[in-house]
């Protein structure tokens, strides 16, 4: 067990439904499965979990495969460069490359997932997958200090700090971001000037860059809903105004572009 009390930073353990500190701080597993270690002093005024039916949505769409391309690719990688017992997914979501991690490795690791939206966290329960999911913030991640093998983190803010404290020294991180083309045919529709994404230098503080995989190529949206619930996952949905909603309500098919890169990094800061 790698959690932390999120009061006091002292190591939690299982006891019954709960996990206790020595301080007799205690924190109960919700009847879907995950545990609740998210402050409210940790939660920031521009930082917000997604609702329900956001959540639902995004769940519904990866389950239609469209993102599979990706899924595949970060098992492939995990697997290529996983060693040692512990692997956390900082921003898991509901879920959906958590628990076919987990399935990639098996018995091999002990696996960990954490979310900032209680909602997301308990979808992710749901899936009965052998993963530890809790609420927690990636800005205050409430697990041990290099208690982690392995980080992963997609499409995530990134904590430099927080994710070098928790992994070991030469662990493994990787990291998805969207490539410059990703959803552009989406940003057509929508935006009168659309832009490219700016992909920033690799290099980050306290890790070595080992590699990246590109991962390109077209996804037919064959439905209204599809293209909905695409646009509820991404950051247009909290910017775009009733204008641009309208443009898109009114496609019900579209080709467009998914442009991912996969970046794998080793802690190096000790």
């Amino acid at each position: 067990m790698i959690y932390t009390c999120p009061v006091c930073g002292k190591p939690l353990e299982t006891a019954g439904n709960s996990y206790k500190c020595s301080d007799g701080h205690s924190f109960d597993k919700a009847r879907s499965g995950y545990v609740n270690l998210l402050l409210s002093k940790h939660i920031g005024k521009t930082i917000h979990g997604d609702n329900k039916l956001m959540v639902r949505a995004r769940r519904e769409f990866l389950e239609k495969g469209y993102y599979q391309p990706l899924r595949d690719a970060l098992c492939k990688a995990v697997k290529e460069n996983f060693s040692g017992s512990v692997l956390l997914d900082a921003g898991c979501g509901e879920g959906y490359y958590t628990s076919a991690v987990s399935g990639t490795l098996g018995t091999a690791a002990e696996v960990y997932g954490i979310d900032i939206s209680k909602i997301a966290a308990e979808f992710a329960a749901k899936r009965h997958d052998g993963v530890n999911y809790a609420a927690g913030s990636v800005f205050h991640i409430p697990v041990a200090d290099a208690s982690c093998d392995m980080l992963i983190t997609l499409f995530s803010p990134y904590c430099g700090e927080e994710f070098v404290r928790v992994l070991r020294n030469g662990g493994v991180m990787i990291m998805a971001i969207p490539s410059t083309d990703h959803l552009w045919e989406l940003k057509q529709k929508i935006y009168d000037t659309p832009y490219k994404n700016e992909v920033k230098p690799y290099e980050l503080e306290g890790f070595s860059f080992i590699g990246k995989e590109h991962i390109r190529y077209m996804m037919e949206l064959a439905s209204q809903e599809d293209i909905q619930q695409l646009f509820s996952m991404t950051p247009y949905y909290y910017r775009t105004g009733q204008e641009q909603q309208k443009r898109l309500e009114a496609i019900d098919r579209l080709n467009v572009t998914a442009d991912f890169e996969l970046l794998i990094y080793k802690n190096n800061s000790n």
